[in-house]
Protein backbone atom coordinates (compact mmCIF):
# COMPACT_ATOMS: atom_id res chain seq x y z
CA UNK A 1 0.00 0.00 0.00
CA UNK A 2 1.17 3.48 -1.12
CA UNK A 3 2.31 5.60 2.19
CA UNK A 4 0.04 8.55 2.20
CA UNK A 5 0.70 12.21 3.78
CA UNK A 6 -1.87 14.17 3.84
CA UNK A 7 -1.62 18.22 4.23
CA UNK A 8 -4.57 20.63 5.74
CA UNK A 9 -3.52 23.69 3.82
CA UNK A 10 -5.90 26.90 4.72
CA UNK A 11 -5.66 30.54 4.78
CA UNK A 12 -7.85 34.04 5.02
CA UNK A 13 -8.94 34.68 1.63
CA UNK A 14 -6.52 36.75 -0.50
CA UNK A 15 -3.56 35.81 1.49
CA UNK A 16 -1.77 33.58 -1.08
CA UNK A 17 -2.83 29.99 -0.22
CA UNK A 18 -3.04 29.36 -3.52
CA UNK A 19 0.34 30.48 -4.85
CA UNK A 20 1.26 27.68 -2.13
CA UNK A 21 -0.72 24.99 -3.10
CA UNK A 22 0.27 25.68 -6.82
CA UNK A 23 3.66 25.32 -5.80
CA UNK A 24 3.01 21.98 -4.51
CA UNK A 25 1.21 20.99 -7.18
CA UNK A 26 4.10 21.05 -9.11
CA UNK A 27 6.29 19.33 -6.84
CA UNK A 28 4.04 16.33 -7.15
CA UNK A 29 1.51 16.98 -4.56
CA UNK A 30 -2.51 16.13 -4.92
CA UNK A 31 -3.99 18.77 -4.66
CA UNK A 32 -7.78 18.55 -3.67
CA UNK A 33 -9.09 22.14 -4.02
CA UNK A 34 -12.82 22.87 -1.90
CA UNK A 35 -13.20 25.53 -3.77
CA UNK A 36 -13.45 23.74 -6.83
CA UNK A 37 -15.09 21.28 -5.55
CA UNK A 38 -17.77 23.77 -3.59
CA UNK A 39 -18.73 25.11 -7.31
CA UNK A 40 -18.65 21.26 -8.95
CA UNK A 41 -21.54 19.92 -6.27
CA UNK A 42 -23.48 23.31 -7.43
CA UNK A 43 -23.36 22.27 -11.13
CA UNK A 44 -26.70 22.28 -13.11
CA UNK A 45 -28.14 18.52 -12.40
CA UNK A 46 -26.02 18.43 -9.40
CA UNK A 47 -28.06 17.18 -6.25
CA UNK A 48 -27.19 19.75 -4.43
CA UNK A 49 -29.10 22.90 -6.44
CA UNK A 50 -32.85 21.58 -5.79
CA UNK A 51 -32.13 21.23 -2.19
CA UNK A 52 -30.54 25.33 -2.43
CA UNK A 53 -33.83 25.91 -4.04
CA UNK A 54 -35.72 24.16 -1.50
CA UNK A 55 -33.91 25.94 1.40
CA UNK A 56 -33.62 29.32 0.12
CA UNK A 57 -36.09 29.71 -2.40
CA UNK A 58 -36.36 30.25 -6.02
CA UNK A 59 -33.92 33.44 -5.92
CA UNK A 60 -31.27 31.10 -5.24
CA UNK A 61 -31.42 29.91 -9.14
CA UNK A 62 -31.36 31.95 -12.22
CA UNK A 63 -33.89 31.35 -14.72
CA UNK A 64 -32.20 28.65 -16.60
CA UNK A 65 -32.04 26.57 -13.20
CA UNK A 66 -28.15 27.54 -12.76
CA UNK A 67 -27.12 28.67 -9.35
CA UNK A 68 -27.60 32.70 -8.46
CA UNK A 69 -24.20 33.18 -7.60
CA UNK A 70 -24.74 36.99 -7.01
CA UNK A 71 -27.89 36.62 -4.81
CA UNK A 72 -26.44 33.87 -2.61
CA UNK A 73 -23.44 35.37 -1.86
CA UNK A 74 -25.29 38.39 -0.69
CA UNK A 75 -28.14 36.17 1.18
CA UNK A 76 -24.81 34.34 2.81
CA UNK A 77 -21.88 37.00 3.15
CA UNK A 78 -23.94 40.38 2.79
CA UNK A 79 -23.61 42.82 6.03
CA UNK A 80 -27.54 42.20 6.32
CA UNK A 81 -27.44 38.06 5.66
CA UNK A 82 -30.26 36.16 7.08
CA UNK A 83 -28.82 34.28 10.78
CA UNK A 84 -28.33 30.90 9.91
CA UNK A 85 -28.14 31.16 6.12
CA UNK A 86 -24.57 30.04 6.08
CA UNK A 87 -25.21 27.01 8.00
CA UNK A 88 -27.85 25.71 6.24
CA UNK A 89 -25.72 26.30 2.93
CA UNK A 90 -23.08 24.18 4.15
CA UNK A 91 -25.03 21.48 5.68
CA UNK A 92 -26.48 20.86 2.11
CA UNK A 93 -23.22 21.28 0.45
CA UNK A 94 -20.19 20.01 2.66
CA UNK A 95 -21.46 16.32 2.42
CA UNK A 96 -21.16 16.23 -1.07
CA UNK A 97 -17.88 18.20 -1.08
CA UNK A 98 -16.17 15.42 0.96
CA UNK A 99 -17.60 12.65 -0.26
CA UNK A 100 -15.81 13.81 -3.58
CA UNK A 101 -12.98 14.76 -1.58
CA UNK A 102 -12.61 10.99 -0.86
CA UNK A 103 -13.15 10.29 -4.46
CA UNK A 104 -10.43 12.00 -5.21
CA UNK A 105 -8.03 10.81 -2.43
CA UNK A 106 -8.93 7.24 -3.33
CA UNK A 107 -8.14 7.53 -7.02
CA UNK A 108 -4.97 8.98 -6.08
CA UNK A 109 -3.92 6.49 -3.92
CA UNK A 110 -5.06 3.66 -6.58
CA UNK A 111 -2.98 5.15 -9.32
CA UNK A 112 -0.07 5.45 -6.54
CA UNK A 113 -0.43 1.60 -5.81
CA UNK A 114 -0.31 1.02 -10.06
CA UNK A 115 2.53 3.40 -10.39
CA UNK A 116 6.60 2.24 -11.10
CA UNK A 117 7.74 5.23 -9.03
CA UNK A 118 9.46 5.14 -5.61
CA UNK A 119 6.95 3.55 -3.34
CA UNK A 120 9.31 4.83 0.05
CA UNK A 121 8.24 8.41 -0.70
CA UNK A 122 4.69 9.08 0.65
CA UNK A 123 1.95 10.07 -1.83
CA UNK A 124 1.52 13.99 -0.62
CA UNK A 125 -2.06 14.69 -0.92
CA UNK A 126 -2.92 18.19 0.05
CA UNK A 127 -6.64 19.41 0.95
CA UNK A 128 -7.27 23.24 0.69
CA UNK A 129 -10.00 23.81 2.54
CA UNK A 130 -9.99 27.83 3.11
CA UNK A 131 -12.08 27.33 5.99
CA UNK A 132 -10.46 24.40 7.94
CA UNK A 133 -10.44 26.23 10.65
CA UNK A 134 -14.79 25.98 11.05
CA UNK A 135 -14.86 22.78 9.78
CA UNK A 136 -12.01 20.86 11.76
CA UNK A 137 -14.34 19.12 14.34
CA UNK A 138 -16.43 17.74 11.62
CA UNK A 139 -14.04 16.95 8.26
CA UNK A 140 -14.13 13.70 8.12
CA UNK A 141 -10.33 13.42 7.61
CA UNK A 142 -6.88 13.69 9.60
CA UNK A 143 -4.21 15.78 8.80
CA UNK A 144 -0.62 15.09 9.32
CA UNK A 145 0.33 18.77 9.13
CA UNK A 146 -1.74 22.17 8.86
CA UNK A 147 -0.60 24.99 7.09
CA UNK A 148 -2.09 28.18 7.30
CA UNK A 149 -1.10 31.41 4.87
CA UNK A 150 -1.71 34.33 6.76
CA UNK A 151 -1.11 38.11 5.75
CA UNK A 152 -2.44 41.23 7.51
CA UNK A 153 -6.55 42.17 6.33
CA UNK A 154 -5.90 45.54 4.99
CA UNK A 155 -3.41 43.81 2.19
CA UNK A 156 -5.82 41.07 1.82
CA UNK A 157 -8.91 43.57 1.53
CA UNK A 158 -6.53 45.51 -1.33
CA UNK A 159 -5.83 42.69 -3.06
CA UNK A 160 -9.25 42.05 -3.38
CA UNK A 161 -10.36 45.06 -4.96
CA UNK A 162 -7.62 44.98 -7.21
CA UNK A 163 -7.55 41.45 -8.20
CA UNK A 164 -11.25 40.27 -7.65
CA UNK A 165 -13.15 43.95 -8.46
CA UNK A 166 -14.88 43.99 -4.88
CA UNK A 167 -15.67 46.86 -3.38
CA UNK A 168 -14.35 47.65 0.32
CA UNK A 169 -17.16 46.44 1.50
CA UNK A 170 -17.72 43.35 -0.26
CA UNK A 171 -13.84 42.23 1.07
CA UNK A 172 -14.59 43.21 4.45
CA UNK A 173 -17.63 41.55 4.51
CA UNK A 174 -16.04 37.88 2.94
CA UNK A 175 -14.01 38.39 5.71
CA UNK A 176 -15.57 39.01 8.41
CA UNK A 177 -17.52 35.55 7.63
CA UNK A 178 -13.95 33.73 7.83
CA UNK A 179 -12.50 31.83 10.78
CA UNK A 180 -10.09 34.99 12.26
CA UNK A 181 -6.26 34.35 11.89
CA UNK A 182 -6.35 33.05 15.40
CA UNK A 183 -8.69 30.68 15.51
CA UNK A 184 -6.56 29.22 12.37
CA UNK A 185 -3.09 29.94 14.10
CA UNK A 186 -4.78 27.53 16.78
CA UNK A 187 -5.08 24.31 14.60
CA UNK A 188 -1.74 24.97 12.25
CA UNK A 189 1.98 23.67 13.07
CA UNK A 190 3.20 25.76 10.52
CA UNK A 191 2.40 29.65 9.43
CA UNK A 192 3.62 31.02 5.81
CA UNK A 193 3.70 34.64 5.87
CA UNK A 194 2.92 36.23 2.37
CA UNK A 195 3.78 39.48 2.63
CA UNK A 196 7.44 38.22 2.46
CA UNK A 197 8.46 38.68 -0.86
CA UNK A 198 7.23 35.59 -3.30
CA UNK A 199 10.75 33.62 -3.63
CA UNK A 200 10.90 33.45 0.43
CA UNK A 201 7.99 32.12 0.17
CA UNK A 202 8.26 29.66 -1.97
CA UNK A 203 11.14 28.32 -1.18
CA UNK A 204 9.53 28.03 2.70
CA UNK A 205 6.64 26.05 0.47
CA UNK A 206 9.70 23.83 -1.13
CA UNK A 207 11.54 23.47 2.48
CA UNK A 208 8.12 21.88 3.82
CA UNK A 209 7.47 19.79 0.61
CA UNK A 210 10.88 18.36 0.97
CA UNK A 211 10.71 17.59 4.55
CA UNK A 212 7.57 15.82 4.12
CA UNK A 213 9.18 13.53 1.10
CA UNK A 214 11.57 12.56 3.46
CA UNK A 215 9.17 11.80 6.88
CA UNK A 216 8.20 8.49 6.30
Amino acid sequence: MALMLRIGLTGGIAAGKSTVAARWRELGAVHIDYDALARQVVEPGGEALPRIAEAFGPESLNPDGTLNRAWVAGHIFGRDAEPGARERLDAIEHPLIYDEARWIEANAAAAAERSETDTTRPLIVVHDVPLLAEVINTIPFDFDHIVTVEAPIDVRVERMIADRGMTSDQAEARILHQSNEEERLAIADVVVDSTRPLQDMLAQADALYRQWALSM
